[in-house]
């Protein structure tokens, strides 16, 4: 039996594609403007990536010159999301399960928090961590072993939910935690993961087991 869910937010809680067009507007472009002349296809990638990976990364894989780079990250740090937002429907799947929740999600720190107030799900949880790798050089990874380690969990009890094989479920993976992949649009078919689903439904189930 799991004593506690561990979450990812976007694209885990709702869908960044709700706000993709407005809140990144400028970033948008911005990119368009520096790197959609020489490569379109490279810039069109870069902007679709910024949906569901942090800027940083995003920015070091695509070739961002530097001063593109920072323009970015100048840009983001200040940006606070105040229109409305909803979280995908099925969350309220999660929301019920009466067991101990965190939230992790990587990102600018500021922007990050300001999307949980809008989505209205701060009180869902324990405590939310946001992981933002331009303040420090802590990693979802250590997150996990920080919340396992404070509150007294062992790693059968945990059970880590998000979107991405390649950030949340890859961290819980190597800690040895189960992990369950949100997949609504099945893209990660071969993906190394505990559960795998387009829904929430099972959740609950698996949480008793």
């Amino acid at each position: 039996m799991k004593r506690v869910l561990i979450l990812d937010l976007d694209n885990t809680i709702y869908p960044v594609s709700s706000i993709a067009d407005h809140l990144f507007a400028k970033l948008f472009k911005l990119i368009d403007e520096n790197l959609g002349e020489a490569d379109r296809q490279a810039a069109d990638k870069a902007k679709h990536e910024l949906t569901r990976r942090p800027y940083q990364h995003v920015a070091d894989e695509y070739g961002f010159s530097d001063e593109l780079k920072q323009q970015g990250m100048q840009m983001l740090r200040n940006i606070k999301f105040e229109e409305p937002m909803y979280p995908y429907e099925q969350y309220n799947d999660l929301r019920r399960i009466p067991i101990d929740k965190f939230l992790v999600t990587t990102g600018f720190t500021k922007l990050q928090m300001s999307k949980v107030e809008m989505l209205n799900i701060g009180g869902d949880f324990k405590q939310v961590y946001v992981v933002d790798p331009e303040q420090s050089n802590l990693t979802k990874k250590d997150v996990f072993q920080k919340i396992m380690q404070e509150n007294g969990y062992t790693k059968e009890e945990v059970l880590v939910i998000g979107d991405d094989p390649k950030s949340e479920i890859k961290a819980a993976s190597e800690l040895g935690i189960d992990t369950f992949l949100f997949d609504p649009m099945n893209k990660y078919t071969n993906a190394g993961v505990t559960y795998r689903a387009a829904h929430y439904g099972d959740v609950a189930e698996i949480v008793m087991k």
